[in-house]
């Protein structure tokens, strides 16, 4: 069930990353330019838990984003706290199955995660770090010029080998071991709820056609468990954080985020772009009888009657179990340095 799926790369100057892709994703084409060598990614794991990228030497990208929460948030926090105790405008992403992705942020304004990952080294709000002070403490540290000169063939220490560093570290981040993933290889069985939750899941709401099911596959389909689409899901009628549209600046992408995955949705805690529901329960109760129609939302939401769907506390319940069996826990425990 597993292959290298990796296309377009050339000989790297360290040792090939033995990167393992389920042939049940869509293959996976990283950059030509920044192929994964185990010195890489080990220098970018580093890179991710260096307290010195941060202005006051006291944060670091792991502090938002906690190996055993999927890499997400390890505190809970509605909003990721930075420098200084400064907070944030939005809710810390898991950081997982990112080779997929082709826009990052809730607001998709990174097209690529080697852009991704300096602004929050620079951010005020994060690490408030400047890249030219990040750049002079690596320069410093004979322990990174071996490593670097070990990942790219050559000890210079620039953004450039500092995002790709980084960007190495994430694409080698894949969650695809869940026990909904050893059930369809016929190594797992769900239990009868998780079954009906599933069943649910990926059935259509059409009263008229007698579908009464929770709809949740437009959105959150296939074996990525996202569209990778930015889409407005009825938090607001008019929202405070403009989302997409602060990017595109088109009044049609106001209150539009990124569509998550929900890989790991149960240890990802708080949910939405600004942490607002704490819980499953909550999440499928806001789709079950919450959305609010403004002129933005999906269509795949705005279809459904105004009362709701009117799940039974049974499907509801079912509907947690079945999210609950997306948790990949053998990607929660490892070390994430594979090498």
């Amino acid at each position: 069930d597993v292959t290298n799926g990796v296309e377009g790369t050339r000989p790297p100057p360290g040792t090939p990353y033995p990167l393992r892709v389920t042939q049940r994703f869509p293959r996976v084409a990283l950059p030509p330019d920044n192929p994964l060598t185990i010195e890489g990614v080990q220098l970018g794991e580093r890179l991710f838990h260096e307290k010195r990228l941060s202005k006051n030497n006291e944060r670091s990208c792991a502090s938002c984003h906690d190996a055993a929460r999927a890499l997400a948030d390890g505190e809970s926090r509605r909003v990721s706290s930075g420098v200084d105790g400064l907070r944030g405008r939005r809710n810390a992403m898991p950081l997982f199955n990112l080779a997929w992705k082709k826009a990052f942020f809730w607001d998709g304004r990174s097209p690529n995660l080697r852009h991704q990952v300096l602004q929050p080294i620079e951010d005020p709000l994060e690490m408030g770090a400047s890249l030219d002070a990040v750049l002079a403490m690596l320069r410093g540290d004979a322990s990174y010029g071996e490593m670097f000169a070990a990942a790219f063939g050559r000890p210079e220490i620039t953004v450039d080998t500092l995002a790709k560093a980084l960007e190495q570290f994430l694409h080698a981040q894949i969650s695809q071991e869940a026990k909904f993933d050893r059930a369809a290889r016929g190594e797992a069985s769900l239990t009868p709820m998780e079954q009906r939750g599933l069943e649910l899941f990926v059935t259509e709401h059409d009263p008229a056609r007698q579908l009464f099911g929770a709809d949740c596959f437009h959105c959150h389909g296939g074996n990525l468990f996202t569209n990778h689409a930015f889409l407005n899901n009825g938090l607001d009628l008019e929202s405070g954080d403009r989302g997409r549209a602060e990017v595109t600046g088109r009044a049609a992408d106001a209150g539009k985020f990124a569509v998550p995955s929900l890989r790991n949705v149960a240890v990802t805690a708080p949910y939405m772009h600004d942490g607002r529901m704490a819980t499953l329960e909550e999440v499928i109760e806001h789709y079950d009888h919450g959305v609010k129609r403004s002129a933005n939302l999906d269509p795949n939401l705005a279809k459904h009657p105004a009362s709701g769907l009117g799940l039974s506390p049974e499907d509801k319940e079912a509907l947690v179990a079945f999210l609950r069996s997306l948790t990949d826990d053998r990607f929660l425990e490892a070390s994430h340095d594979e090498s």
